[in-house]
């Protein structure tokens, strides 16, 4: 049995390209968003999903807390702040170990993207206050716009956004060669209820995206930062 619930799946846009056979596709996503007066699109960072939680660092699964080699330092980091989450779960993507894209101008190791209290997903400005206080940063925003009217346009201008870098510098760990950011995550920027997490988060991935195979683990990599030595690393 499950300590605590796990991320839920976000389903893609309709016109994201890097899905695979398990993806789940949100084709009514223009419905919802003609229901959300502001929308935050971030950067989909090539990380493993983390939380921290009162009851301690879990991936994907929490049926148990990870222990995987390249969450120690988030481990170590949770001892000094398990006491002051109360009821909050903090989800954020871990680049301590270097997946299928290397960032070559990667300020921290772990970046929050969204915050969980009981059945209740936080707004963005609430997530903000939290991390802050943690002193952890959240993840790269693109753009915040108004609930757009023109679906054809939307998707044209999601299109362009994707296509840029990223802030971190992408790097494609196969041929080394600069790469466009993995993708984007759309939200609400209001809170929203748990149950309804497929109709407020939506996400455009680019074809092609995943470069790891079965043998990830037994060669995984710690990710450089541009300034070895900051917070959040080893500590």
């Amino acid at each position: 049995m499950a300590i605590s619930q796990k991320y839920g799946r976000t389903y893609h846009y309709p016109f994201s390209p890097g899905t695979t056979s398990d993806d789940r596709i949100q084709h009514d996503y223009w419905e919802s968003l003609q229901k959300i007066p502001t929308i935050i699109h971030t950067e989909k960072l090539d990380g493993e999903n983390n939380c921290l939680s009162k009851h301690g660092v879990f991936a994907r699964s929490h049926a148990a807390p990870t222990t995987s080699p390249w969450t120690e330092s988030l481990r170590r980091f949770w001892q000094l702040i398990r006491h002051d989450l109360g009821d909050l779960e903090i989800f954020m993507e871990n680049l301590y170990a270097v997946h299928s894209i290397e960032y070559r101008k990667l300020e921290q190791h772990f970046y929050v993207f969204g915050i969980r209290e009981h059945d209740r997903w936080l707004s963005w400005e609430e997530s903000q206050f939290y991390a802050q206080l943690l002193d952890l940063p959240m993840v790269p925003v693109i753009k915040i716009e108004q609930q757009p009217k023109d679906q054809q346009q939307f998707e044209k201008e999601m299109l362009e956004l994707v296509n840029a870098a990223g802030s971190f510098d992408p790097y494609d760990v196969y041929d080394h060669k600069k790469t466009i950011m993995e993708g984007i995550v759309s939200r609400n920027a209001d809170g929203y209820p748990v149950s309804a997490f497929a109709q407020n988060v939506f996400k455009y991935v680019r074809k092609g995206h995943v470069k790891t195979d079965e043998h990830w683990i037994r060669n995984w990599k710690r990710a450089l930062l541009i300034n070895e030595g900051g917070k959040y690393v080893d500590l």
